[in-house]
């Protein structure tokens, strides 16, 4: 299936000549390039982030990505990567996202080399990243930790994410990439798209406005529930269609914020008030169980049949938090927005 193309459609991000600069510019992966025409900003360019103060000297022509969003966010510019993570939990090893896999091939750029990524960020596979000879290395939304971040650094430069690791909304993930490639102009067009298409279904469902909300994913085996809290951009991204974030949420983290996520036991699932939930559920078996859960009864929203389902890693993946090129994935946004619809309709 082909990811819709919304983002392109409603920005006119690639206009003609850029797409057939894009096609004659076809590389491999150990080619000069992965740009599909020049950026409209001019060097050097710096970036302040949370780990320090990264300058650009000249327009990059061979980015690696690390972490969530990135990857599509330099695509919707017309940048394709030489190598980016994996994404072993929804995808399998060596494999892409479909929705980025799709961009190549329609872009007719060959695929990125994939950066060993088991412990989703925990260990940064210093040698692949070496081996790819970036020149750029955006990590604007991950788990950089300062260690990995300086040893990084001596591969190339590095734009890391701008507050804290794990929390980098998507219109920052989307903004901080544009920049550090030197097109602000297109991530200002891709963002306008991305705000368009959130303001879209927020005018199509009026009976969003001033619900609140709470995101989250069950863990049986432990005997709770993770928690997505207000600095997280899942939830950011549901406030965006209309929603308030249910105070509950923010009451119940021991963490202050400090994370983006907490867990909630069972036993305490009564204390997390709120219109609906959304549930993200990686596996059908896992969907079907939820609803007649006796674990998750005490959860008011539960109990009132007011939960909405995201099923599958790859649908999950489409909407935690929505990228560039995944806001439209039909299995995602939209149809959480029509099941939401449904629900307070």
């Amino acid at each position: 299936m082909r990811v819709r193309r919304t983002l392109i459609a409603a920005t006119g991000l690639l206009a003609a000549s850029a797409l057939a600069l894009a096609g004659c510019s076809s590389s491999a992966a150990g080619d000069d390039t992965s740009a599909a025409g020049d950026g409209t900003d001019e060097f050097p360019i710096t970036i302040e982030h949370a780990l320090g103060t990264t300058t650009i000297e000249e327009e990059p022509t061979r980015v690696a990505t690390w972490g969530w969003g990135s990857t599509e966010a330099a695509i919707a510019v017309g940048v394709y990567p030489v190598a980016v993570a994996e994404q072993v939990w929804t995808v399998g090893e060596d494999a892409l996202l479909p929705w980025v896999e799709d961009a190549y091939e329609e872009a007719g750029e060959d695929l990125p080399v994939i950066l060993d990524d088991a412990t989703q960020g925990e260990e940064v596979p210093y040698e692949q990243f070496a081996e790819a000879d970036p020149d750029l290395i955006v990590a604007t939304y991950s788990g950089l930790t300062e260690e990995q971040y300086e040893l990084l650094e001596e591969i190339a430069p590095v734009v890391a994410y701008p507050d804290a690791p794990w929390t980098t909304s998507w219109d920052d993930t989307i903004t901080l990439t544009a920049e550090a490639l030197g097109r602000g102009t297109e991530g200002e067009q891709v963002l306008a798209g991305f705000e368009d298409y959130a303001a879209g279904i927020a005018a199509e469902h009026p009976e969003f406005e001033g619900k609140t909300i709470a995101a989250v994913v069950d863990d049986p085996q432990n005997g709770q529930i993770y928690v997505y809290n207000s600095s997280d951009p899942r939830a950011g991204f549901l406030e965006k269609l209309g929603f308030e974030l249910a105070p509950a949420v923010d009451e119940l983290d021991p963490s202050g914020g400090e994370d983006f996520y907490y867990t909630l036991s069972y036993e305490e699932l009564d204390k997390l008030e709120s219109d609906v939930v959304v549930a993200y559920s990686y596996t059908e078996e896992q969907a079907e169980a939820l609803p007649d859960s006796k674990e998750l009864s005490a959860l008011p929203a539960l109990a009132d049949g007011m939960v909405a389902q995201v099923v599958g890693t790859v649908n999950v993946s489409s909407v935690s938090p929505p990228t560039a090129l995944s806001y439209d994935w039909p299995e995602g946004v939209p149809a959480l927005a029509d099941e939401l619809g449904d629900l307070l309709g």
